[in-house]
């Protein structure tokens, strides 16, 4: 609806009522006046608009200088696609779930700011452990919990807790690999549970509070009757022991073997895998006497060589075993560590960082173990959805908890800071929100069935 505006003339009635003590304007004195006004209008028109501290993230976000307030501000959260009214009708949910079907690259883009982040407060969740827990352990800055991926070209649908779960009744979410996929996992769960009235109906099966120790973990979510779980299987493949020839017990990986706990989850609806942080270790670079094919002991193997050995174990084990018309097999990439100074055992560091990478120049190369993983999954016959999280990871080294692993009772002089874990809330919940993305990409009318009920 356009708005015109209508320009009215004076009204000389006004000048006629004037008291007859102060006579009418002069024509001269009315275009002095008119003059004054001119050069106060012109003046303040072009001066430039109020200067805002340097943006960081991405030199190309764009800033409007003027909202409907006035006030320039650094961040205007995007309307979120979910929360439009349903009605039924195509272009509503369509809305509902952004523009994510034409997103071309969901992996690239930038860090913006949003202040309708975190997903859930922090403290809000007693499923994170403590070494996640950032805040509770004494960090005071926030940033890090506001930064939200945003991909060029396209609006990333925000994760609706419960459409998400609704798509999952019924269902098995299971995420396999090491510490870096626990990280994600808790995130969901937490997610997920923010989204419910009753909080009390979502519980660990086994009662544990603590998710180290074991190797299996599942979260029931009662009024749905699905269950989102964690199997510990940091190489994917069975870890081993032999016996050297004066007798003692010494470690080996089989990268002939897929990891025992396969059998447990191959039923599994959906299935996140990771394998990386652990390959990067002393033992496993060093490769001396360490990997095994059947009853062979490679007395050295470099660990990119080992690493494709793996893969190339699982990715057949997937093939063989997995129904992708019943499950959607997800593998989320390496995500970057930022130790400065050292290794998380020889000094390195990261505490005080509070703001992420600006400019792409100082981002770091690929790994090696990136092409490896890339050429493994073009090879497979069952569909994989990569979740390439390794770029947009590299940007945040703001969101480690460092130092703040530990309270600060427990806290010791030089402590050995975590450079590789993430704060919770904080960049393993922009995972999941891509990963729900991803499955609105693959299985969009399925979940689009579940909003329209």
């Amino acid at each position: 609806m356009s708005t015109h505006l209508t320009q009215t003339k004076p009204k000389m009635a006004f000048f006629k009522n004037l008291p007859r003590e102060a006579p009418p304007p002069s024509f001269a004195a009315i275009t002095a006046l008119s003059v004054t006004l001119l050069f106060f209008f012109l003046t303040f028109s072009s001066r430039a608009p109020p200067t805002l501290p340097p943006v960081i993230f991405n030199p190309q976000l764009v800033i409007s200088f003027y909202d409907s307030s006035g006030i320039p501000t650094l961040s205007a959260p995007q309307s979120d696609p979910l929360d439009a009214t349903e009605n039924g009708e195509d272009g509503i949910q369509e809305e509902r779930n952004g523009d994510v079907q034409s997103c071309v690259d969901l992996f690239d883009g930038m860090w913006v700011l949003d202040d309708s982040l975190p997903s859930y407060l922090p403290g809000s969740c007693p499923f994170i452990d403590a070494a996640f827990d950032c805040q509770a352990n004494g960090r005071r800055d926030a940033n890090y919990t506001k930064l939200r991926w945003q991909p060029k070209g396209c609006t990333l649908p925000r994760m609706d807790g419960k459409t998400m779960l609704e798509f999952l009744r019924g269902k098995r979410l299971a995420f396999v690999g090491d510490s870096l996929n626990r990280n994600m996992w808790e995130s969901l769960v937490c997610m997920l549970r923010n989204s419910l009235t009753n909080k009390s109906t979502v519980f660990e099966a086994s009662g544990r509070r603590e998710f180290k120790a074991e190797s299996f973990y599942s979260f029931i979510f009662t009024e749905y009757n699905c269950s989102i779980e964690f199997f510990r299987s940091p190489f994917l493949v069975q870890q081993w022991e032999i016996q050297d020839s004066s007798g003692r017990n010494r470690e080996t990986l089989r990268l002939d073997k897929v990891d025992n706990s396969s059998e447990k989850y191959r039923d599994a609806d959906i299935i996140v895998f990771n394998s990386g942080h652990w390959w990067t270790h002393e033992k496993t670079s060093k490769g001396l006497n360490y990997y095994q094919e059947g009853d062979k002991v490679h007395p050295q193997m470099s660990s990119g060589e080992a690493y494709r050995k793996a893969l190339t174990t699982w990715a057949r084990w997937i093939d063989a075993n997995i129904d992708p018309d019943r499950t959607q097999v997800v593998f989320r990439g390496y995500s970057w560590t930022h130790y400065s100074g050292g290794q998380w055992n020889s000094g390195g560091s990261c505490d005080g960082e509070i703001q992420p990478i600006t400019d792409e120049r100082h981002l770091a190369h690929y790994p090696a173990l990136i092409s490896i993983l890339d050429s493994i999954l073009l090879e497979m016959k069952t569909p994989v959805l990569y979740l390439n999280i390794t770029r947009m990871t590299d940007y945040r080294k703001d969101g480690h908890p460092s130092v703040y692993r530990y309270p600060e009772k427990e806290r010791k002089q030089n402590v050995v800071q975590d450079c590789s874990h993430w704060c919770l809330p904080g960049v393993p919940d922009s995972w999941n929100e891509l990963l729900y993305a991803m499955l609105l990409q693959r299985l969009g009318s399925e979940i689009r069935s579940v909003q329209s009920e």
